[in-house]
Protein backbone atom coordinates (compact mmCIF):
# COMPACT_ATOMS: atom_id res chain seq x y z
CA UNK A 1 0.00 0.00 0.00
CA UNK A 2 1.57 3.29 -1.13
CA UNK A 3 0.59 6.41 0.86
CA UNK A 4 1.75 10.03 0.79
CA UNK A 5 2.33 12.30 3.79
CA UNK A 6 2.63 16.06 3.28
CA UNK A 7 4.27 18.64 5.57
CA UNK A 8 5.68 22.12 4.85
CA UNK A 9 8.98 21.41 6.60
CA UNK A 10 10.63 18.36 8.11
CA UNK A 11 10.28 19.60 11.67
CA UNK A 12 10.87 17.36 14.67
CA UNK A 13 7.13 16.61 14.85
CA UNK A 14 6.85 15.98 11.10
CA UNK A 15 9.79 13.57 11.11
CA UNK A 16 8.26 11.76 14.07
CA UNK A 17 5.09 11.26 12.02
CA UNK A 18 7.06 10.15 8.97
CA UNK A 19 8.88 7.61 11.13
CA UNK A 20 5.56 6.33 12.51
CA UNK A 21 4.09 5.81 9.03
CA UNK A 22 7.30 4.21 7.73
CA UNK A 23 7.27 1.75 10.63
CA UNK A 24 3.90 0.26 9.68
CA UNK A 25 4.07 -3.14 7.99
CA UNK A 26 3.05 -3.41 4.32
CA UNK A 27 3.07 0.39 3.91
CA UNK A 28 5.27 2.25 1.40
CA UNK A 29 5.61 5.97 2.00
CA UNK A 30 6.05 9.08 -0.10
CA UNK A 31 6.70 12.50 1.46
CA UNK A 32 5.90 15.90 -0.08
CA UNK A 33 7.61 18.88 1.55
CA UNK A 34 9.39 22.18 0.96
CA UNK A 35 12.57 20.72 2.47
CA UNK A 36 15.30 18.76 0.74
CA UNK A 37 15.58 15.02 1.30
CA UNK A 38 18.49 15.35 3.77
CA UNK A 39 16.01 15.43 6.66
CA UNK A 40 15.02 11.86 5.76
CA UNK A 41 18.52 10.39 5.50
CA UNK A 42 17.82 7.92 8.31
CA UNK A 43 15.04 6.45 6.11
CA UNK A 44 17.03 6.42 2.86
CA UNK A 45 15.73 3.72 0.53
CA UNK A 46 12.43 3.27 2.37
CA UNK A 47 10.79 6.67 1.75
CA UNK A 48 10.15 8.40 -1.59
CA UNK A 49 10.56 12.19 -1.45
CA UNK A 50 9.18 14.98 -3.65
CA UNK A 51 10.04 18.61 -3.10
CA UNK A 52 7.63 21.44 -3.97
CA UNK A 53 7.98 25.22 -3.79
CA UNK A 54 4.47 25.87 -2.45
CA UNK A 55 2.87 23.05 -0.52
CA UNK A 56 -0.25 25.17 0.05
CA UNK A 57 -0.96 24.99 -3.70
CA UNK A 58 -3.49 22.32 -4.66
CA UNK A 59 -1.94 22.13 -8.13
CA UNK A 60 1.52 21.41 -6.71
CA UNK A 61 0.15 18.78 -4.31
CA UNK A 62 -1.61 17.08 -7.22
CA UNK A 63 1.50 17.28 -9.42
CA UNK A 64 3.77 15.87 -6.69
CA UNK A 65 1.37 13.05 -5.87
CA UNK A 66 1.07 12.06 -9.53
CA UNK A 67 4.83 12.12 -9.98
CA UNK A 68 5.30 9.90 -6.93
CA UNK A 69 2.59 7.55 -8.23
CA UNK A 70 4.25 7.30 -11.66
CA UNK A 71 7.46 6.11 -9.99
CA UNK A 72 6.19 4.06 -7.06
CA UNK A 73 2.66 2.91 -7.84
CA UNK A 74 -0.91 3.95 -7.15
CA UNK A 75 -1.36 6.30 -4.17
CA UNK A 76 -4.13 5.18 -1.81
CA UNK A 77 -3.90 7.87 0.89
CA UNK A 78 -2.84 11.52 0.92
CA UNK A 79 -2.77 13.18 4.34
CA UNK A 80 -0.91 15.46 6.76
CA UNK A 81 -1.12 16.91 10.27
CA UNK A 82 -0.36 20.61 9.67
CA UNK A 83 -3.58 22.57 10.24
CA UNK A 84 -3.08 25.15 7.49
CA UNK A 85 -2.62 22.30 4.99
CA UNK A 86 -5.97 20.56 5.56
CA UNK A 87 -7.98 22.46 2.93
CA UNK A 88 -5.31 22.19 0.18
CA UNK A 89 -4.96 18.47 0.93
CA UNK A 90 -8.71 18.05 0.63
CA UNK A 91 -8.65 19.86 -2.71
CA UNK A 92 -5.84 17.63 -3.96
CA UNK A 93 -7.66 14.48 -2.84
CA UNK A 94 -10.77 15.67 -4.67
CA UNK A 95 -8.79 16.16 -7.89
CA UNK A 96 -7.08 12.77 -7.53
CA UNK A 97 -10.18 10.82 -6.50
CA UNK A 98 -8.67 9.81 -3.15
CA UNK A 99 -10.64 9.17 0.06
CA UNK A 100 -10.48 11.54 3.02
CA UNK A 101 -12.00 14.67 4.50
CA UNK A 102 -13.87 16.66 1.82
CA UNK A 103 -13.09 20.25 0.84
CA UNK A 104 -16.35 21.40 2.41
CA UNK A 105 -15.66 19.63 5.70
CA UNK A 106 -12.02 20.76 5.79
CA UNK A 107 -13.18 24.35 5.26
CA UNK A 108 -15.75 23.96 8.04
CA UNK A 109 -12.92 23.10 10.43
CA UNK A 110 -10.43 25.64 9.09
CA UNK A 111 -12.65 28.74 8.81
CA UNK A 112 -13.43 29.51 12.46
CA UNK A 113 -16.22 32.01 11.66
CA UNK A 114 -17.95 29.51 9.38
CA UNK A 115 -17.44 26.83 12.04
CA UNK A 116 -19.12 28.87 14.77
CA UNK A 117 -22.02 29.82 12.50
CA UNK A 118 -22.65 26.15 11.75
CA UNK A 119 -22.39 25.12 15.39
CA UNK A 120 -24.72 27.85 16.62
CA UNK A 121 -27.25 27.07 13.86
CA UNK A 122 -27.42 23.52 15.27
CA UNK A 123 -27.92 24.69 18.82
CA UNK A 124 -24.40 23.94 20.00
CA UNK A 125 -22.89 26.21 22.67
CA UNK A 126 -20.13 28.51 21.47
CA UNK A 127 -19.10 32.14 21.84
CA UNK A 128 -20.97 34.83 19.95
CA UNK A 129 -18.92 36.05 17.02
CA UNK A 130 -18.79 38.22 13.90
CA UNK A 131 -16.63 38.09 10.80
CA UNK A 132 -15.84 41.78 10.37
CA UNK A 133 -14.84 43.10 6.91
CA UNK A 134 -14.24 46.63 8.23
CA UNK A 135 -13.32 48.53 11.36
CA UNK A 136 -16.91 49.82 11.63
CA UNK A 137 -18.26 46.24 11.64
CA UNK A 138 -15.75 45.25 14.32
CA UNK A 139 -16.67 48.24 16.48
CA UNK A 140 -20.39 47.54 16.06
CA UNK A 141 -19.96 43.95 17.28
CA UNK A 142 -17.91 45.03 20.29
CA UNK A 143 -20.54 47.61 21.27
CA UNK A 144 -23.28 44.97 21.19
CA UNK A 145 -21.25 42.14 22.75
CA UNK A 146 -19.57 44.25 25.40
CA UNK A 147 -15.94 44.15 26.45
CA UNK A 148 -13.67 42.29 26.61
CA UNK A 149 -13.73 40.78 23.13
CA UNK A 150 -11.21 38.56 21.34
CA UNK A 151 -9.76 39.56 17.96
CA UNK A 152 -8.20 36.87 15.78
CA UNK A 153 -7.73 35.82 12.13
CA UNK A 154 -10.54 33.55 10.83
CA UNK A 155 -8.06 30.78 10.03
CA UNK A 156 -5.69 31.13 12.95
CA UNK A 157 -3.96 28.36 14.87
CA UNK A 158 -2.28 28.09 18.24
CA UNK A 159 -3.52 31.48 19.49
CA UNK A 160 -1.40 33.23 16.85
CA UNK A 161 -2.32 36.92 16.29
CA UNK A 162 -5.03 36.55 18.94
CA UNK A 163 -5.74 39.48 21.26
CA UNK A 164 -8.10 40.21 24.12
CA UNK A 165 -9.18 43.86 24.07
CA UNK A 166 -10.76 45.61 27.04
CA UNK A 167 -12.03 48.84 25.47
CA UNK A 168 -12.49 50.78 22.27
CA UNK A 169 -8.95 52.20 22.22
CA UNK A 170 -7.41 48.72 22.54
CA UNK A 171 -9.74 47.41 19.83
CA UNK A 172 -8.68 50.09 17.37
CA UNK A 173 -5.00 49.45 18.13
CA UNK A 174 -5.48 45.70 17.57
CA UNK A 175 -7.22 46.36 14.26
CA UNK A 176 -4.26 48.42 13.05
CA UNK A 177 -2.14 45.23 13.11
CA UNK A 178 -4.90 43.19 11.40
CA UNK A 179 -6.64 45.80 9.25
CA UNK A 180 -9.96 44.22 8.22
CA UNK A 181 -11.05 44.34 4.59
CA UNK A 182 -13.77 42.48 2.64
CA UNK A 183 -11.09 40.13 1.27
CA UNK A 184 -9.25 39.81 4.60
CA UNK A 185 -11.77 40.14 7.46
CA UNK A 186 -11.02 39.63 11.14
CA UNK A 187 -12.94 37.42 13.52
CA UNK A 188 -14.30 38.94 16.71
CA UNK A 189 -15.58 36.75 19.52
CA UNK A 190 -17.25 37.22 22.85
CA UNK A 191 -14.63 36.67 25.57
CA UNK A 192 -15.68 33.53 27.43
CA UNK A 193 -14.80 33.52 31.13
CA UNK A 194 -14.08 30.09 32.56
CA UNK A 195 -11.65 27.20 32.71
CA UNK A 196 -10.26 26.09 29.34
CA UNK A 197 -9.90 22.47 28.23
CA UNK A 198 -9.34 20.37 25.15
CA UNK A 199 -11.35 17.40 23.90
CA UNK A 200 -9.71 14.88 21.54
CA UNK A 201 -11.73 12.41 19.49
CA UNK A 202 -10.86 9.49 17.22
CA UNK A 203 -13.44 9.06 14.46
CA UNK A 204 -13.76 6.30 11.86
CA UNK A 205 -16.06 6.83 8.87
CA UNK A 206 -17.90 9.60 10.72
CA UNK A 207 -18.39 7.70 13.98
CA UNK A 208 -16.61 8.74 17.18
CA UNK A 209 -14.96 5.66 18.69
CA UNK A 210 -12.71 7.12 21.41
CA UNK A 211 -12.15 10.36 23.32
CA UNK A 212 -9.76 12.07 25.71
CA UNK A 213 -9.42 15.54 27.24
CA UNK A 214 -7.02 17.84 29.02
CA UNK A 215 -7.25 20.77 31.46
CA UNK A 216 -5.32 23.98 30.74
CA UNK A 217 -3.75 25.88 33.66
CA UNK A 218 -4.35 28.77 32.83
CA UNK A 219 -5.74 29.54 29.35
CA UNK A 220 -3.19 29.91 26.49
CA UNK A 221 -4.37 33.47 25.81
CA UNK A 222 -3.77 34.41 29.46
CA UNK A 223 -0.28 32.92 29.20
CA UNK A 224 0.49 34.95 26.07
CA UNK A 225 -0.62 38.09 27.85
CA UNK A 226 1.57 37.36 30.89
CA UNK A 227 5.12 36.36 29.87
CA UNK A 228 6.06 35.31 33.42
CA UNK A 229 3.52 32.47 33.54
CA UNK A 230 4.69 28.87 32.99
CA UNK A 231 1.77 26.97 31.49
CA UNK A 232 0.58 23.48 32.49
CA UNK A 233 -1.62 20.77 30.99
CA UNK A 234 -3.20 17.85 32.83
CA UNK A 235 -4.78 14.85 31.14
CA UNK A 236 -6.97 13.23 33.83
CA UNK A 237 -7.32 9.50 34.09
CA UNK A 238 -11.09 9.78 34.52
CA UNK A 239 -12.89 11.02 31.37
CA UNK A 240 -16.03 8.88 31.14
CA UNK A 241 -18.06 9.99 34.17
CA UNK A 242 -20.98 12.41 34.47
CA UNK A 243 -18.59 15.35 34.96
CA UNK A 244 -17.82 15.37 31.24
CA UNK A 245 -21.08 14.02 29.82
CA UNK A 246 -22.13 17.40 28.39
CA UNK A 247 -18.91 18.00 26.48
CA UNK A 248 -18.79 14.41 25.19
CA UNK A 249 -22.28 14.82 23.73
CA UNK A 250 -21.65 18.33 22.38
CA UNK A 251 -18.25 17.39 20.97
CA UNK A 252 -19.55 14.41 19.05
CA UNK A 253 -22.51 16.39 17.70
CA UNK A 254 -20.14 19.17 16.62
CA UNK A 255 -18.02 16.70 14.65
CA UNK A 256 -21.17 15.44 12.89
CA UNK A 257 -22.20 18.99 12.00
CA UNK A 258 -18.77 19.88 10.60
CA UNK A 259 -18.45 16.65 8.62
CA UNK A 260 -15.69 14.70 10.33
CA UNK A 261 -14.90 11.39 8.63
CA UNK A 262 -11.77 9.51 9.77
CA UNK A 263 -9.07 11.05 11.91
CA UNK A 264 -8.03 12.51 15.24
CA UNK A 265 -9.61 15.87 16.10
CA UNK A 266 -8.70 18.50 18.69
CA UNK A 267 -11.40 20.72 20.23
CA UNK A 268 -10.85 23.60 22.66
CA UNK A 269 -13.71 24.41 25.03
CA UNK A 270 -14.57 26.31 28.22
CA UNK A 271 -16.39 25.47 31.43
CA UNK A 272 -17.98 28.65 32.79
CA UNK A 273 -18.38 29.35 36.50
CA UNK A 274 -22.08 28.43 36.29
CA UNK A 275 -21.16 24.98 34.92
CA UNK A 276 -22.21 25.62 31.32
CA UNK A 277 -19.87 24.84 28.41
CA UNK A 278 -18.81 26.79 25.33
CA UNK A 279 -16.96 25.34 22.34
CA UNK A 280 -14.09 27.56 21.24
CA UNK A 281 -12.87 25.86 18.05
CA UNK A 282 -12.12 22.45 16.55
CA UNK A 283 -9.28 21.26 14.35
CA UNK A 284 -9.38 18.14 12.17
CA UNK A 285 -5.82 17.11 13.04
CA UNK A 286 -3.77 15.76 15.96
CA UNK A 287 -3.35 18.12 18.93
CA UNK A 288 -0.19 20.10 19.61
CA UNK A 289 1.32 21.25 22.92
CA UNK A 290 2.56 17.74 23.78
CA UNK A 291 -1.03 16.44 24.13
CA UNK A 292 -0.28 13.52 21.82
CA UNK A 293 2.66 12.62 24.07
CA UNK A 294 0.41 12.86 27.13
CA UNK A 295 -2.08 10.47 25.51
CA UNK A 296 0.79 8.11 24.71
CA UNK A 297 2.04 8.12 28.30
CA UNK A 298 -1.46 7.76 29.80
CA UNK A 299 -2.08 4.58 27.79
CA UNK A 300 1.44 3.18 27.34
CA UNK A 301 1.05 3.24 23.55
CA UNK A 302 2.58 5.26 20.72
CA UNK A 303 -0.29 7.57 19.74
CA UNK A 304 1.58 8.95 16.73
CA UNK A 305 1.78 5.46 15.29
CA UNK A 306 -1.86 4.84 16.27
CA UNK A 307 -2.80 7.99 14.34
CA UNK A 308 -0.82 6.83 11.30
CA UNK A 309 -2.60 3.48 11.38
CA UNK A 310 -5.94 5.26 11.75
CA UNK A 311 -5.33 7.48 8.71
CA UNK A 312 -4.06 4.64 6.52
CA UNK A 313 -6.07 1.59 7.58
CA UNK A 314 -9.08 3.26 9.24
CA UNK A 315 -8.38 1.10 12.28
CA UNK A 316 -7.95 2.00 15.95
CA UNK A 317 -7.46 -0.31 18.91
CA UNK A 318 -9.04 1.31 21.97
CA UNK A 319 -6.31 1.40 24.64
CA UNK A 320 -6.62 1.05 28.40
CA UNK A 321 -6.12 4.31 30.28
CA UNK A 322 -3.57 3.41 32.95
CA UNK A 323 -2.43 6.84 34.14
CA UNK A 324 -3.12 10.52 34.37
CA UNK A 325 -0.41 12.61 32.68
CA UNK A 326 0.67 16.22 32.76
CA UNK A 327 3.04 18.68 31.11
CA UNK A 328 4.74 21.66 32.73
CA UNK A 329 6.05 24.09 30.11
CA UNK A 330 9.29 25.89 30.97
CA UNK A 331 9.11 29.53 29.97
CA UNK A 332 11.78 32.16 30.30
CA UNK A 333 11.21 35.33 32.30
CA UNK A 334 12.56 38.48 30.77
CA UNK A 335 13.96 39.04 27.29
CA UNK A 336 16.86 37.70 25.28
CA UNK A 337 18.48 34.28 25.30
CA UNK A 338 18.39 31.55 27.93
CA UNK A 339 21.10 32.34 30.47
CA UNK A 340 20.29 29.84 33.23
CA UNK A 341 17.97 26.94 34.13
CA UNK A 342 17.21 26.97 37.84
CA UNK A 343 15.47 24.32 39.95
CA UNK A 344 15.95 21.16 37.88
CA UNK A 345 17.93 19.41 40.62
CA UNK A 346 15.11 20.04 43.10
CA UNK A 347 12.49 18.72 40.64
CA UNK A 348 14.49 15.53 40.08
CA UNK A 349 14.95 15.02 43.80
CA UNK A 350 11.22 15.35 44.52
CA UNK A 351 9.55 13.94 41.41
CA UNK A 352 12.03 11.65 39.67
CA UNK A 353 9.72 8.60 39.77
CA UNK A 354 6.91 10.50 37.99
CA UNK A 355 8.93 12.01 35.13
CA UNK A 356 8.68 10.37 31.69
CA UNK A 357 9.89 13.05 29.24
CA UNK A 358 12.11 16.11 29.57
CA UNK A 359 13.22 18.88 27.24
CA UNK A 360 15.30 21.39 29.17
CA UNK A 361 15.98 24.80 27.63
CA UNK A 362 19.51 25.09 26.27
CA UNK A 363 21.65 27.88 27.66
CA UNK A 364 22.27 30.34 24.84
CA UNK A 365 19.16 29.45 22.87
CA UNK A 366 16.70 32.16 21.81
CA UNK A 367 13.55 32.65 23.83
CA UNK A 368 10.31 31.36 22.35
CA UNK A 369 7.31 33.52 21.49
CA UNK A 370 5.00 30.55 22.03
CA UNK A 371 3.06 29.88 25.23
CA UNK A 372 4.85 26.50 25.24
CA UNK A 373 8.07 28.26 26.14
CA UNK A 374 11.58 26.85 25.77
CA UNK A 375 11.10 23.34 27.19
CA UNK A 376 8.86 21.00 29.15
CA UNK A 377 8.68 18.24 31.75
CA UNK A 378 6.08 15.47 31.43
CA UNK A 379 4.91 13.37 34.39
CA UNK A 380 2.42 10.57 34.95
CA UNK A 381 0.83 8.69 37.85
CA UNK A 382 -2.27 6.50 38.32
CA UNK A 383 -3.91 9.28 40.38
CA UNK A 384 -4.92 12.52 38.68
CA UNK A 385 -4.45 14.51 41.90
CA UNK A 386 -0.80 13.47 42.10
CA UNK A 387 -0.18 14.66 38.53
CA UNK A 388 -1.91 18.00 39.17
CA UNK A 389 0.25 18.61 42.22
CA UNK A 390 3.41 17.54 40.37
CA UNK A 391 3.07 19.96 37.42
CA UNK A 392 2.29 22.84 39.77
CA UNK A 393 5.32 21.92 41.83
CA UNK A 394 7.56 21.89 38.73
CA UNK A 395 6.57 25.40 37.62
CA UNK A 396 6.98 26.61 41.23
CA UNK A 397 10.49 25.18 41.52
CA UNK A 398 11.89 25.87 38.06
CA UNK A 399 12.93 29.24 36.68
CA UNK A 400 14.26 29.90 33.19
CA UNK A 401 16.32 33.08 33.16
CA UNK A 402 16.79 35.16 30.03
CA UNK A 403 19.41 37.79 29.42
Amino acid sequence: MFVVFAAPILSENAVRMVDAVASLPDVRLGVITHDAAEGLQHLRGSVAHWRVSDIMSVDQLVWATRELASRHGHVERLFGAYEQLQVPLAGARDSLGLPGLSVQAATNFRDKARMKTLLRSHGLPCARHRLAPSIDDAVAFAEVSGYPVVVKPPSGAGAQQTYRVENMDQLRRALVTQLPTPSNPVLLEEFVRGDEHSFETVSIDGRAVWHSLTHYYPTPLHVLENPWIQWCLVLPREVDGDRYRDIREAGRQALDVLGMTTGLSHMEWFRRADGSIAISEIAARPPGAQITTLMSRAHDVDFVQAWARLMIHHAFEIPERKYAAGAAFLRGQGQGRVSAVQGWDLVQRELRELITDVKLPEVGSASSSSYEGEGFVIVRHPETRVVEEAVMRIVALMRIELA
